[in-house]
């Protein structure tokens, strides 16, 4: 493949402008920032590469389905899967609607252009018991008792609150006492308010009380067994040590967490459209994955339960 610099300065200016037109006007994460900034590399120089020699905007302005399809089946000839192709090819059409209104010119042919298909991960939550099976056994068994507290607060923060587990590592000093309703500042930069429960509460300012570093303000609420930040490799691990012990599959993660937040939520009547705030999702879409998870275990219910399922017919 051509080197990701291989194309035009035009090119590249134009690029550079959209990056700082996501990054200021949408509110677009860094990390989402520099994947796209990848895609449109790896696609621009494929493009030079494809037809030889460096060209300008103008080869833009009529980009042909060929060339796409080109694009597209060299992508996944290098070994990228479906889903990161249909990443690509969004930035692609991202990138290419944005320009076509700066310069007037129509770029139907790139926007009708279909994603590659492939199969939605469902989400994995936790039973709502071994989710409490976790929040009571993760704290057990550290090697100190603030350690302990320390991660138990953390776990209870993801589940009681579904937050990401760098929402929750994220959090300083500031944060305590934790408020009724927690302010958090999620991807893209963009802030969501989170009711707090009594037992998140508990479990945090027990964490504090037996914490031995000083809460500062400025500094990370969650510390580390020297005083840094908390790594969230630590809270990876304590999950995997608690699900092992209490033979819970692989995927009780602390991102597990997170989802079972939202599918017993939902379990219980709740609204998608609330579940989306309280999560931060800024599509609808996805946070609709968690009724299909809701639907599959009704439906795994209903097999294993109802008279009629257990004799067949």
């Amino acid at each position: 493949m051509a080197e990701l610099t291989a194309f035009s300065a035009a090119q590249a200016e134009a690029l550079s402008r959209w990056l700082q037109h996501l990054s200021g006007l949408h509110g677009a994460s860094d990390k989402t920032v520099q994947a796209y900034d990848r895609d449109l590399r790896g696609f621009l120089a494929f493009l030079s590469q494809h037809h030889g020699a460096g060209e300008g905007l103008g080869a833009l302005d009529a980009l042909p389905h060929t060339d796409l399809r080109a694009w597209m089946a060299a992508e996944r000839g290098r070994g990228l899967s479906a889903r990161s192709l249909a990443r690509s090819l969004s930035a692609v059409k991202n990138f290419l609607g944005w320009l076509s209104q700066q310069h007037g010119f129509d770029a139907t042919t790139v926007l009708s252009a279909r994603s590659p298909k492939f199969s939605r991960t469902l989400p994995r939550p936790l039973s709502v018991e071994g989710a409490q099976d976790v929040l009571d056994d993760i704290g057990i068994y550290a090697r100190q008792d603030w350690i302990g507290a320390r991660d138990t607060a953390v776990v209870t923060l993801l589940y009681g609150c579904g937050l990401r587990i760098s929402e929750a590592l994220g959090l300083t000093g500031a944060a305590h006492p934790l408020p009724d309703v927690l302010r958090i500042r999620g991807k893209g930069d963009k802030d969501r308010l989170v009711p707090v429960l009594p037992v998140t509460r508990e479990a945090v300012a027990e964490y504090l009380r037996l914490c031995p570093y000083p809460l500062e303000r400025d500094a990370p609420l969650f510390r580390g067994a020297r005083g840094g930040a908390l790594n969230p490799r630590l809270i990876a691990k304590a999950m995997e040590q608690a699900r092992l012990r209490l033979g819970l599959p692989a995927t009780a993660t602390p991102h597990a967490l997170r989802h079972s937040f939202a599918t017993h939520l939902l379990a219980v009547g709740g609204d998608l459209r609330a579940i989306q705030e309280l999560l931060g999702h800024a599509s609808l879409s996805t946070t609709q994955a968690y009724t299909a998870v809701d639907t599959a275990r009704l439906m795994e219910v209903y097999e294993h339960a109802h008279p009629r399922a257990q004799r067949g017919g």
